[in-house]
């Protein structure tokens, strides 16, 4: 997995900008275009880039918003539609 997070100026840096958004989510196509599988998105509220998507069917497999869990579309280690072993601890 890759993670690209969006800095957001806080604290003593309140006087940088914050990163476009649309810098985030070209990286995140770039990742995808390089072969990696699952590439996510962070400090981008409600972004598509916080979800899981199968890397076969490219079926939505794990929903997030912010750190919740809303949806799991997993049985055992594979995706629900199209049996895809997806790697990890769930």
């Amino acid at each position: 997995p890759w993670h690209i997070s969006r800095f957001h100026p806080d604290y003593k840096l309140l006087n940088l900008p914050a990163t476009d958004e649309k810098k985030i989510k070209r990286a995140r196509e770039i990742g995808f275009e390089e072969g990696l599988f699952f590439v996510y998105t962070g400090n981008i509220w409600g972004d598509e880039g916080e979800n899981t998507f199968c890397p076969n069917c490219k079926k939505l497999i794990i929903k997030r918003f912010g750190f919740k869990v809303s949806e799991i579309n997993l049985i055992k280690d594979g995706c629900k539609f199209c049996s895809f072993k997806i790697s990890g601890i769930f």
